[in-house]
């Protein structure tokens, strides 16, 4: 069976992980319990994710000339990850990501872009082999619109499956969304796009499907919304199936989005169909709420087997 092949676009960070009690307060100082350094970015997670599932991975982004790039250089081989088009920026530095975790798993985070941001078209050009010959093109927004754009034109001309992950939030041109596959929104993107209060599984079937109108209607077409603990909503042109959570003690929930997009992306490039690609990306996410730090948490197959005999 040929392996599926992944293309992802995206961020490519170091993660300065701290534990906490709790976030705090305007003008406090507290003391950390713990403090690690962790590669991620979206783009590198779900790109890890993607390879540890079984597929083969090319990775397009930019890092900067420094010593955090020596290790997503480092990072990137040992998933074996194809890094030709991963670009080096000696101008700007490798992008950093801060983030405080508290007790029960929940996070917050502040991203400094930096060379990511200087993400070029004709750096997609470059790669543009890699999006044609791809079974899934895979994207978040962590690097600039105009690449993103250039990498959907590529993708959408040779057949290949586009899916966005729309973090982290941020208005979208519509001509942009009409060229998506599938779009995975948290409630708090959603909300953002359609102009909806998500705050219910109501609401959040209500907001899919408007935002399902939006989204190429050729192929796969589908709006996953992502609910946390409450579990998903596929919405697809004639139906919306909400898919439970796989409950699990959570300890960090920074990649679980991201484990989840890479999963899906691996599981559609299979040739799995909707439903089973997005069970299976929820058990995925599961998977890496239960790992410290995000690139860390991306699962391999007998993680995901764990997860699913337990769920």
């Amino acid at each position: 069976m040929q392996q599926p092949k992944v293309t992802v676009l995206g961020s490519v960070n170091v993660d300065l992980v701290i534990r906490a009690e709790r976030m705090p307060n305007r003008g406090e100082t507290l003391i950390g319990e713990t403090f690690d350094i962790f590669t991620g970015g979206k783009g590198f997670n779900q790109a890890t994710a993607a390879a540890r599932l079984g597929a083969d991975v090319t990775l397009i982004g930019r890092i900067g000339d420094d010593p955090f790039a020596d290790v997503l250089r480092s990072a990137i081989e040992s998933e074996h990850i194809d890094s030709r088009f991963v670009k080096t920026d000696a101008e700007n530095g490798t992008g950093i990501a801060t983030i405080v975790v508290e007790p029960d798993g929940d996070n917050s985070i502040i991203v400094v872009p930096r060379a990511n941001m200087q993400l070029t078209s004709k750096d997609i050009t470059d790669a543009a082999d890699s999006i044609a010959e791809a079974d899934v093109l895979l994207l978040q927004l962590e690097t600039p619109i105009e690449a993103s754009q250039t990498a959907i034109n590529i993708a959408k001309a040779n057949d290949t499956i586009v899916i966005l992950d729309p973090a982290p939030a941020r208005p979208l041109p519509q001509s942009l969304l009409a060229q998506v596959d599938i779009l995975t929104p948290n409630a708090t993107e959603a909300a953002l796009l359609s102009g909806h209060t998500v705050n219910t599984l109501e609401a959040g079937i209500v907001t899919a499907e408007t935002l399902q109108s939006q989204i190429a209607t050729d192929g796969h077409s589908a709006v996953v919304l992502t609910f946390g603990e409450q579990g998903v909503l596929l919405c697809t042109p004639t139906q919306s199936t909400h898919i439970p959570a796989i409950s699990v003690d959570a300890v960090d929930t920074t990649g679980a989005g991201d484990a989840f997009s890479g999963a899906l992306a691996t599981a559609l490039a299979n040739g799995n169909d909707l439903s089973e690609a997005v069970r299976f990306a929820t058990a995925a996410g599961a998977a890496a709420a239960t790992v410290l730090g995000a690139t860390p948490s991306m699962p391999t197959h007998e993680k995901l087997e764990a997860i699913l005999s337990e769920g």
